[in-house]
């Protein structure tokens, strides 16, 4: 039932399926711990996460499918050095076995990141995610500048989780960011959540650094507004911005429906055309 009414919303709006930009597809033993910490969070917080789509692989994949996304992301992460050139090979590989999946790459700062982010832009990675939360570090690092220099120059986008939502970290807000494009103003730098809770500030990075784009992973739901509302008074900015919004989820780490996501973004009132344009068209054109 839940994949008819998503495909049935993106019929209503004459698209072919949808794009989703933020989509987790990990190692089996790296995802368990991922869903271990949110179970852990509900006790702590008073606020339960289930997970809406603890299944096998191969059953998110096919829901994914059902749902009728034809572009998603394997968004993976280190939390320390060591991980990421390892993750890189498992999304390669991941990418090139699973149809409509984009290859995924990621980072941290540590010594030879510029050449594994090289080789991993050469080896036909089209995104990466970059989580400056977990992984607890500055993005200005300068053992990071080097790559950033490099997916600049190549305009591979990297979706970076650096508002400081759900909880801040050392290096998380709009202050880093700032820095960092100041330095590279040519990264197509996609930000998570929209960058809750500090949704103006990078509304106005947006504004200023042509490249900067957005993702709605969680953002406008009942559960993203329940702790982190959007400010009404900016609504007027996703309209003015609406081509640089793409669709994010987090699937499969929601606790709710894959389908309140969009329902979210439809009761915003901006338009079928603006939903086009979030929901595929702006990442289609990102992603060709």
């Amino acid at each position: 039932m839940e994949a008819a009414a998503v495909r049935a919303f993106w019929a209503r709006l004459g698209l072919p399926g949808l794009v989703d930009v933020h989509t987790h597809f990990m190692p089996e033993r790296v995802l368990r711990k991922v869903w271990a910490y949110f179970d852990s969070v509900g006790p702590l917080t008073g606020v339960p996460w289930p997970i809406a789509y603890r299944e096998e692989e191969e059953r998110r994949v096919e829901l994914l499918r059902e749902f009728g996304v034809v572009r998603f992301t394997s968004m993976l992460y280190p939390h320390k050095a060591g991980m990421a050139e390892w993750l890189n090979g498992w999304a390669a590989e991941f990418a090139a076995r699973v149809e409509g999946c984009l290859r995924t790459a990621t980072l941290f700062p540590e010594e030879g990141v510029e050449r594994y982010v090289r080789e991993a832009v050469e080896g036909g990675a089209r995104v990466f995610k970059a989580h400056v939360q977990v992984g607890a570090y500055d993005p200005n690092d300068p053992l990071l500048d080097g790559a950033w220099g490099l997916l600049a120059e190549a305009g591979v986008p990297v979706v970076m989780h650096c508002g400081s939502g759900p909880a801040p970290g050392a290096y998380t807000g709009p202050e880093p960011v700032a820095r960092l494009l100041a330095r590279h103003p040519r990264l197509r730098l996609i930000v998570a959540h929209m960058g809750m809770p500090e949704y103006t500030d990078f509304l106005d990075l947006a504004e200023r650094y042509g490249e900067v784009r957005l993702d709605t992973t969680m953002a406008f739901t009942d559960f993203g507004e329940r702790f982190t509302p959007f400010p009404a008074g900016e609504r007027g900015r996703l309209l003015e911005l609406g081509e640089r919004i793409l669709l994010g989820t987090d699937f499969p780490n929601i606790p709710y429906a894959y389908a309140h996501q969009l329902e979210a973004l439809e009761r915003l009132g901006l338009g079928e055309e603006w939903l086009r344009a979030v929901c595929h068209d702006n990442g289609a054109r990102l992603f060709p």
